[in-house]
């Protein structure tokens, strides 16, 4: 038999949604930033290519992109048991993220 106990299921929920509202908030900053240092560097990276100083091999590079592999495993039963704190730590994320 399960002994769930309400007020700590709450707790849980409540501090997970904290902390994926906060982490959230933070990874769309994160992003953002990190999107412009890419364009940047693609934009570089091309001039370079059109002035010839540099020469990219794209077939090589996106090989490594194009392969996948296989994972089994049971995520349901972890899932299961994590339920208050994932719902929570979701929620919040998915908060901060937009507010973000």
């Amino acid at each position: 038999m399960l002994d769930l106990d309400p007020t700590t299921l709450g707790l849980e929920f409540g501090a997970s949604a904290l902390v994926g509202g906060l982490i959230g908030y933070a990874a769309k900053k994160i992003a953002k930033l990190l999107a412009i240092i890419v364009g940047v560097e693609l934009m570089a990276f091309r001039f370079l290519e059109s002035e010839g100083i540099v020469t990219v091999d794209y077939e090589r590079l996106t090989a490594g992109l194009l392969s996948s592999s296989d994972r089994t495993g049971s995520w349901l039963e972890s899932a299961v048991s994590t339920l208050s704190i994932g719902v929570g730590f979701t929620s919040g994320f998915l908060i901060g993220y937009r507010r973000g």
